[in-house]
């Protein structure tokens, strides 16, 4: 049975991971509590876990707001990325089972219709989800915990670049799995970190666009706290 904790945490993720709940965007516990009728308790405990997964920042004593993802947060992810991603999908290729290639079939068929109806939503769950299939086939538990607190920003991130050319992604991930099909290790890992860095300039484009600027946590929500006791 879902917890109350479980539940705030699972629709506060959504709405961040669907920008409804935009970056910078203070959350106010009272009335956040009041909309998914949760006391305070459960509701303080799914701010740790999105927290724990980079979406939220808890600033003590003053309150909480949806994380920034500013163009240096993208530079960051890519940076890690760039190099885990190739080694899951190396690892992947050698271990590669029909279980696994079938798992990866679905997300790419999930992509391919999303891509087709146009729905960036979709689009962004199944390339996220292809992404995290790899890492977890990798069948390394290290390299798994490594990359876990990194799946929300990935998400996030596909979420907020969904207009990067979604039939391009598709074609890439499509050859990606082949090489895996095919127990190609080295040609596996080259092309998952020829993939992530091919995204690079243009979501760091797309972010300058989108993202707040850098900006002081604790000062937003001193400024959300001095205007709720005016």
């Amino acid at each position: 049975m879902t917890s109350l904790r479980d539940r705030a945490y699972q629709e506060l993720r959504h709405r961040i991971l669907t920008t409804e709940l935009a970056p910078g965007r203070r959350l106010v516990e009272r009335d956040l509590a009041a909309e998914l009728r949760v006391s305070r308790i459960p509701l303080r405990e799914a701010l740790r876990l999105l927290e724990a997964d980079g979406l939220v920042v808890l600033v003590p004593h003053r309150g909480a707001l949806v994380a920034p993802f500013t163009p240096s947060d993208v530079r960051d992810l890519f940076d890690v990325r760039e190099s885990l991603e190739a080694l899951a999908a190396r690892l992947t290729a050698e271990r590669r089972d029909e279980t696994g290639l079938a798992r990866l079939r679905t997300r790419l068929a999930d992509a391919r219709a999303a891509t087709t109806a146009g729905d960036e939503a979709g689009i962004a769950a199944a390339n996220a989800g292809f992404h995290e299939d790899i890492v977890e086939l990798a069948a390394n538990p290290l390299l798994s915990g490594v990359m876990r607190p990194l799946a929300a920003r990935t998400h996030r991130l596909f979420r907020l670049t969904a207009q990067r050319d979604p039939a391009r992604q598709c074609a890439e991930h499509e050859e990606l799995y082949a090489a895996i099909e095919a127990e190609d290790a080295t040609r596996a890992a080259a092309l998952a970190h020829e993939h992530v860095a091919s995204g690079r300039e243009t979501s760091l484009r797309l972010a300058a666009e989108w993202s707040l600027p850098e900006i002081d946590p604790a000062a937003v929500a001193a400024r959300r706290r001095r205007r709720a006791t005016v």
